[in-house]
């Protein structure tokens, strides 16, 4: 993360030098928020977003756990071995999204997107009996095109000091949910087999995102948002992440009309696992549907800048990092580190 305040104060200088587009840098929600805004009539816009996760140590029901603890705790998918043998140290998870928008008319904007999503995790191997020793390390990796999604935002009300939006999409998760890798055995051998569910590329589900934003304007520089969005699951092959909450709330102020920084407020709500694959059943605690979902609240600070680097309207680029408040999560489970968002946005 060190390599974030030289890349805040090189946005910032560049930033700093366009002064003549009527733009605004605060027009925008910080780059972590989707569907936060709509377009007038003939608009669009083009995007790219990147997320990058990291997560380390385990917990259970939102404590600390340590791994001699994890090591006594029964395995549930099976008699071999009686407890768990392999405990999660690290993971990595990065996401790539690239969609478009575009207003046929003052009232509705069409959003379309496709996600790439990349996963690594670093994982310890334990004798299953006896004393317990670390038999070695391993680590899994998996990479997919995850899903696809076609979505509208109706705007409800807009007057000068305030705007609100709806939002109904359709998501279809296409990539691999049956990935495979090598993993070390509590037999000290290596061996391929289905990675778990948090190692999937997708769920090959069919969900429902809807959603309702507003922004509103406190003074010329101050705005304040707000949006709930729910994503359910319409269907599924075998198994399906949790049906999941998402309830931001943000703050902005504009340095001047290139430059907006801004603080959110995520709480996140997320359902277990629906439905199983019976050939995930390694002694690890990734592969129980049951230590998925749960709660969690971060804090996210950002800044959005404006630049001309391209021909045509400026440039807008995002940068946020969200830092825990608080992770309640279902049973046992890996504690997030920090989330990084960034992104370019481009209109015409």
């Amino acid at each position: 993360m060190k390599f974030l305040l030289p890349l805040l104060l090189l946005f910032t200088s560049y930033s700093y030098a366009d002064t003549k587009s009527n733009s605004r840098a605060i027009d925008h929600a910080p780059i972590g928020v989707m569907a936060d805004h709509y377009h007038k009539k003939g608009e669009a816009m083009i995007s790219i977003r990147h997320s990058h996760m990291k997560m380390s140590d385990n917990s259970y029901n939102g404590d600390s756990i340590s791994t001699q603890e994890i090591l006594a705790m029964p395995n549930p998918l099976g008699s071999m071995p009686a407890n768990l043998s392999v405990v999660p140290t690290e993971m990595i998870m990065k996401m790539t999204m690239v969609g478009g928008m575009y207003a046929p008319t003052n009232e509705i904007t069409i959003m379309a997107m496709g996600m790439f999503m990349s996963k690594d995790m670093d994982l310890n191997t334990y004798q299953p009996m006896m004393n317990r020793n670390q038999l070695g390390t391993f680590s899994t990796s998996s990479s997919d095109m995850s899903d696809i999604s076609l979505g509208v935002l109706i705007k409800l009300q807009e007057s000068e000091s305030s705007r609100w939006h709806g939002e109904v999409t359709l998501q279809k998760s296409v990539g691999s949910n049956d990935v495979k890798g090598e993993v070390l055995t509590p037999m000290n051998m290596n061996s391929s087999m289905i990675l778990p569910y948090g190692m999937q590329p997708s769920d090959r589900g069919t969900k429902l995102v809807v959603g309702v934003t507003n922004v509103t304007k406190l003074s010329e520089r101050w705005i304040w948002g707000s949006q709930l969005r729910r994503k359910s699951t319409l269907s599924n092959e075998s198994w399906a992440f949790g049906d999941h909450t998402d309830l931001n709330t943000w703050i902005q102020y504009e340095l001047n009309h290139a430059v907006a920084l801004s603080s959110r407020l995520q709480i996140i709500h997320q359902d277990k696992i629906s439905g199983n694959n019976p050939m995930i059943m390694a002694p690890v605690q990734t592969a129980n549907t049951e230590n998925y979902g749960g709660k969690e609240a971060y804090l996210g600070l950002g800044a959005n800048f404006l630049m001309h680097l391209l021909p045509g309207e400026v440039d807008r680029f995002g940068l946020e990092v969200l830092l825990p408040l608080a992770q309640d999560k279902n049973n046992l489970q890996m504690d997030t580190d920090y989330k990084i968002n960034f992104g370019y946005q481009k209109s015409f």
